[in-house]
């Protein structure tokens, strides 16, 4: 039962060393509850949360959330999943286990602390739309057996199951779908085009984009993605989602490139290489269910979220030994 005796919650963080959940756990840790923060550190880091050690609401524990979790909390946010096609095609079972497994214990413990339970979904359950921009209805274009399905079919299935404990066993769900996600904190080698661009550029290796450069994506600042997670996870209980959260700001990848070389001032030349198996063509949310039962929109600027992380990558890069 969630305690009676104390505003402040218990809430756990699965994937809560990685990059969204790092900054999930900094703003729970701001408005005073306890964070435990879980996470097997595949593709989260230590780095993330090194700051937050000293802090007497914070604890951290190493486990994977393909085995059952034992803790007594208030609120769940299951983040826990490699998320970008490096990282989730590098161990493509584990990654399904992950998503598959990972909800079914989680909800397993909501449903035995009877508490609310936030599931981190994906745009990518929308495959290769071919409706545009996305709305929440669409059902998707997704191959089941390519080599990206890891990763959206395990996110299919998650959202199946939330919704089958929602209906079987009456448990408070709310399923975010996100859309690209950038700032402070991204992995610097996961293959996503943000981080991706801003290293070579900083680093003056050619840039490289995929086909053209004319497939188009949103680009969402990290810290309002967090804003909707948390205006989501507080919403009334009727409002289980799904729903996008992402910036419906649509920018072409050729057009990010230059706007990185830009304002690195770099020299790197951008070029172009074959365009990979299942990548979409287009992607960008239709955020009406977002703005109109959240009242969330996203506020920071392109130009300005990409300031902020181009700064954090030049701090970032001597460090691992590479600039």
């Amino acid at each position: 039962m969630p305690r009676l005796y104390d505003s402040r919650k218990r809430i756990l963080v699965t994937g809560g060393a990685g990059f969204l959940g790092s900054h999930l756990v900094d703003r729970l840790l701001n408005q005073g509850h306890e964070v435990l923060c879980v996470d097997n550190l595949f593709t989260g880091t230590k780095r993330n949360i090194d700051h937050l050690h000293d802090n007497p609401r914070f604890e951290f524990m190493r486990h994977d959330v393909t085995f059952p979790l034992f803790v007594e909390v208030d609120e769940i946010y299951n983040l826990a999943c490699p998320a970008s096609p490096v990282h989730y095609q590098h161990d493509p079972v584990q990654t399904t286990k992950t998503s598959v497994h990972g909800a079914i214990n989680m909800l397993g413990l909501a449903k035995r602390l009877r508490c609310r339970i936030f599931q981190a979904s994906t745009s990518e359950v929308y495959g290769d739309p071919s409706v545009h921009p996305q709305p929440e209805t669409y059902w998707g274009n997704v191959n089941p057996i390519g080599i990206r399905s890891c990763y959206d079919e395990g996110k299919r299935c998650a959202e199946t199951l939330f919704f089958d404990y929602h209906r079987q066993h009456g448990l408070e769900i709310k399923v975010a779908r996100i859309f690209n996600t950038y700032g402070p904190r991204m992995h610097h080698a996961d293959g996503r085009v943000v981080s991706n661009f801003i290293v070579q550029a900083l680093m003056g290796d050619p840039i490289t984009i995929y086909g053209d450069g004319s497939q188009t994506r949103s680009f969402c600042y990290v810290d309002d993605l967090v804003e909707g997670f948390m205006r989501l996870m507080e919403s009334d209980a009727g409002i289980t989602g799904p729903v996008n959260l992402g910036n419906p700001s649509e920018f072409t990848i050729r057009e990010l490139a230059e706007k990185v070389v830009t304002m690195t001032g770099s020299a790197s030349r951008i070029e172009q290489r074959p365009l990979p198996s299942d990548d979409p063509l287009q992607r960008r949310p239709d955020i009406t269910r977002a703005r109109e039962g959240l009242d969330w929109v996203p506020t920071v600027a392109l130009d300005d979220g990409l300031e902020r992380t181009i700064a954090y990558f030049r701090r970032l890069l001597p460090k691992l030994g590479m600039a």
